[in-house]
């Protein structure tokens, strides 16, 4: 038992860690305005810790089940909401900064439009690598979205899942109390039944001396 409690405080402290780091991650991808390399490198240190979370927080499901503590368990949906939001938070975190850079772009496509004309050339080729980071963009926003939002309906599932393991273990708790009183009834029928059987053998035995005496009187008298 002493493991388990040492296991859950671990799982604790990485669950509390990652959480604060994972925000701190958010924070910097709404304060990202590019360049876009620099946004993709925060988008895969956010997922690693979201895949990271995901897992302690399994870990930490898989205790609160096999010990039945209903004080896990409520932890346990607790940090599945948190996490939820934290994603939610990274998917906004992500479409802000995203239609950020975006902006820029287009603001510097503006600009180079009205460059003299011995850099039209230039500007036509400038144009259309922009175009072409303009839509790898959309398209990383559209992954993210997909990934976010399978991703939320997993833990939907999970949190279902435990809302239904959490009432059955309430379920047996009521059970086994109703189980212990009928345990104790049954113990007081039990004491009451046995001094009922000490008295009625204290009984028999005078009435037993009694008709003895009786015979001993009777026989007395006739033999003298």
């Amino acid at each position: 038992m002493d493991s388990t409690r040492f296991k859950v405080n671990c799982l604790r402290q990485d669950i509390t860690q990652h959480n604060l780091q994972l925000k701190a991650l958010i924070q910097d991808i709404n304060a990202c305005e590019g360049p876009l390399a620099e946004l993709k490198n925060l988008n895969g240190a956010g997922r690693s810790k979201i895949s990271a979370l995901r897992k302690f927080i399994d870990s930490y499901t898989d205790i609160a089940k096999d010990i039945r503590d209903d004080e896990l368990l409520r932890e346990v949906v607790l940090y599945r909401e948190q996490l939820s939001t934290s994603m939610d938070h990274f998917k906004e975190a992500n479409i802000k900064s995203m239609k950020t850079i975006e902006a820029r772009m287009k603001e510097m496509l503006m600009k180079k439009v009205n460059v003299e004309d011995g850099l039209r050339m230039r500007q036509k080729r400038d144009k259309e690598g922009m175009a072409k980071m303009s839509s790898s963009v959309t398209d990383q926003l559209l992954s993210i979205s997909r990934q976010l939002a399978d991703t939320t309906k997993r833990s939907a599932a999970t949190l279902d899942t435990l809302v239904i393991s959490s009432d059955n273990v309430v379920g047996t708790q009521e059970e086994l109390k109703s189980t212990s009183g009928t345990i104790t009834q049954s113990g007081k029928l039990l004491a009451k039944y046995g001094r009922r059987e000490f008295t009625d053998k204290i009984l028999v035995f005078f009435a037993f001396a009694f008709f003895a005496a009786c015979v001993i009187y009777i026989v007395q008298k006739r033999v003298f």
